[in-house]
């Protein structure tokens, strides 16, 4: 009989919704998307900023470039940072840039690169009151690896640190002169895994991403899209030196506003290849693995050390190029004439995914080069 009554009173609900213009499917439909919306604000801040796919090897080192100048009141600077492009299997270059926050009071949290379960995901930057965890990177102009020395807002109003900010020619009144400790010329643009910075977030870096956050803006994300689109971007084309490091505004990548990377002769020290490798199809196609100048830090043990290392890996190097041009010979001759195409496709993106990683390793270790003395004689300044 319980089971009879209860049967009849939730028909007798169920026929009251109905006449009010609730069907049961409606009920449903509506009751799904309550439970959606909890369990939506239930997950963390930081679960949101991941990209899904993972790269085995880190992105480039961080180009060294002029920042443009300020376009007006009330834009602040984003850095220019690395992203991934997985259909071509490339990292290509964002362009710093200056954007308006979404609100006053809101600061960016710069994105950055970070290890985990075996690959490099990005955690995407924000927009906040406070300034979060960006892994440690130097982006440089206030983003010194932890916080922001930039700027500052004051009673709805930004400030611009004019130590740090190129406001040249601007009429600028909200401004101030604060020096903005910078310790280190590390340009690592990733966090975690082999040659990558170990810095951890402090208590307030984890508060802040527990904090109201606001994602990349419009401006933000088709300034991202554009780099993506432009092939000189990509890293396997500049080498990690691209054309438009900066712009003065999202999405202008002509040249007027727009700063390129400084050639600082990364590629040549690291590499010691020649400086266009699309065009390879096989690693035979390549040119063989230079030494890069020789290091004088004024510790000869150290500097024999760093040799050695250099040494191992271009033999390592070497010895998985050859492997891999065995397997794609062994390939050529069990595939037959019509299949070529498709092949040759398929060994062209297994040469240039070695040669990229092969430069991040190279790069990787050159960043763990011995630092000169000071007062050594030949890096006097």
């Amino acid at each position: 009989m319980r089971a009879a009554s209860h049967s009849s009173q939730s028909g007798s609900a169920l026929e009251g919704r109905t006449i009010e213009g609730w069907s049961g499917k409606e009920i449903l439909m509506r009751t799904i998307r309550l439970l959606l919306a909890f369990l939506i604000l239930a997950i963390p801040a930081a679960s949101f900023g991941q990209i899904g796919i993972r790269v085995a090897f880190g992105p480039p080192m961080l180009p060294v470039y002029e920042q443009p100048i300020c376009p007006g009141d009330g834009y602040m600077w984003t850095p220019g940072y690395w992203s991934y492009d997985d259909s071509v299997s490339d990292y290509y270059w964002v362009p710093g840039t200056w954007i308006q926050a979404p609100e006053a009071g809101f600061l960016w949290t710069p994105g950055y690169w970070g290890w985990g379960e075996g690959g490099y995901f990005f955690n995407d930057g924000y927009w906040g009151e406070s300034v979060g965890f960006y892994g440690g990177v130097n982006y440089g102009f206030g983003y010194w690896g932890g916080g922001y020395g930039g700027g500052r807002w004051d009673h709805g109003h930004f400030f611009y640190n004019t130590s740090v900010n190129n406001l040249s020619g601007g009429n600028f009144h909200n401004v101030y002169n604060e020096r903005v400790e910078n310790n280190t010329e590390n340009r690592v643009s990733y966090n975690g895994g082999k040659g990558g910075l170990k810095t951890r977030p402090t208590s307030e870096q984890e508060s802040a991403a527990k904090q109201r956050h606001i994602p990349a803006v419009a401006a933000q994300t088709e300034h991202a899209q554009a780099a993506r689109a432009n092939p000189e971007q990509r890293a396997s084309v500049n080498h990690g030196n691209p054309a438009t490091a900066a712009t003065a505004k999202a999405g202008d990548f002509s040249e007027h506003g727009a700063a390129a990377a400084k050639d600082n002769g990364e590629a040549s020290r690291t590499s010691g290849a020649a400086t266009d490798t699309r065009s390879a199809v096989h690693p035979k196609d390549l040119p063989p693995i230079g030494r890069p100048t020789a290091t004088n830090s004024g510790n000869a043990k150290a500097d024999k050390k760093y040799e050695q290392k250099q040494d191992q890996l271009i033999a390592k190097q070497t010895q998985e190029r050859q492997s891999l041009q065995q397997k794609q010979d062994a390939e050529h001759e069990q595939k037959t004439n019509a299949n070529n195409a498709k092949m040759e496709q398929k060994h062209q993106q297994q040469t240039q995914k070695q040669a990229q990683q092969h430069t991040a390793q190279q790069q990787s270790l050159q960043a763990r080069q011995p630092q000169p003395r000071a007062g050594a004689s030949s890096h006097a300044k």
